[in-house]
């Protein structure tokens, strides 16, 4: 444990550093909202006010790009021989991706409250109660370790940054074909389900309705046994593959 936290306070000041992606986290949230609220808003027709749709749709994706940081560096400390150096000083590979995974953690619920406090200023007005929140943000933080904890794994396999960078595509590509921006009612029936029912459409529904204190059933259970999911294999093939990496 004191390891993983020698390493969480390197690789939050790793990111710290690193002025350019660290903007790019943090100026990207905002320039989504603003984009799909005020570009697409005006043109789809979701039965409520945009913003208040969008919000949860916008939290993920740019905890997809956020996450995606998580790979370039785990790849970074592979080709700058830093690992050997940590290996010598008898730090296994848990701590290393684990320190990773809690600055992607604390980069994206930044990015969160700077999303959450620009959808105030433009007119969002959640109804949840205060359970509702704790809620909605158990799973969003659900949501975020385990795409962390998959970029980990991702960059363990990736040969370059560059490889690893283009972990973002795929994720920020994801919440499009969901209920992130529009109804999946509106989309061609062969994608309707596909959209319904990969995780992302599953965690944006609970966000969704536990922010606006609608019924969700079983939905954020559902959601909650995906990320587990995710989380269990990517933590479980960041093991392996660290062990062939260094081997």
């Amino acid at each position: 444990m004191s390891d993983a936290l020698i390493m969480s306070g390197r690789a939050l000041r790793m990111s710290r550093r690193n002025v350019d992606a660290l903007i790019t986290a943090l100026a990207l949230p905002v320039m989504l909202l603003l984009i799909f609220v005020y570009f697409f808003g005006g043109a789809i027709d979701t039965g409520t006010r945009y913003v208040t749709y969008v919000v949860p749709g916008v939290l993920l994706l740019c905890a997809g790009f956020g996450s995606s940081n998580t790979a370039i560096a785990v790849v970074e400390d592979l080709k700058t021989g830093i690992i050997d150096r940590f290996r010598s000083l008898d730090i296994g590979g848990a701590p290393v991706l684990a320190g990773h995974v809690v600055a992607s953690a604390a980069r994206n619920l930044i990015a969160t409250a700077l999303v959450f406090a620009l959808a105030f200023a433009i007119g969002f007005r959640p109804d949840a109660t205060l359970a509702g929140w704790f809620a909605a943000l158990g799973v969003l933080l659900a949501f975020i370790l385990a795409l962390s904890w998959l970029s980990a794994a991702v960059g363990l396999l990736a040969k370059s940054p560059e490889a690893a960078g283009g972990f973002t595509f795929f994720v920020s590509f994801l919440p499009y074909p969901s209920s992130a921006f529009v109804k999946t009612e509106d989309m061609p029936s062969w994608l309707q389900g596909f959209a319904e029912n990969q995780p992302i459409s599953q965690v944006i529904e609970s966000l969704r309705g536990l922010l606006l204190g609608r019924p969700v059933g079983w939905t954020p259970w559902i959601a909650l046994a995906w990320c587990t999911g995710i989380l269990l294999a990517s933590v479980a093939a960041s093991a392996w593959l660290f062990r062939r990496r260094t081997a």
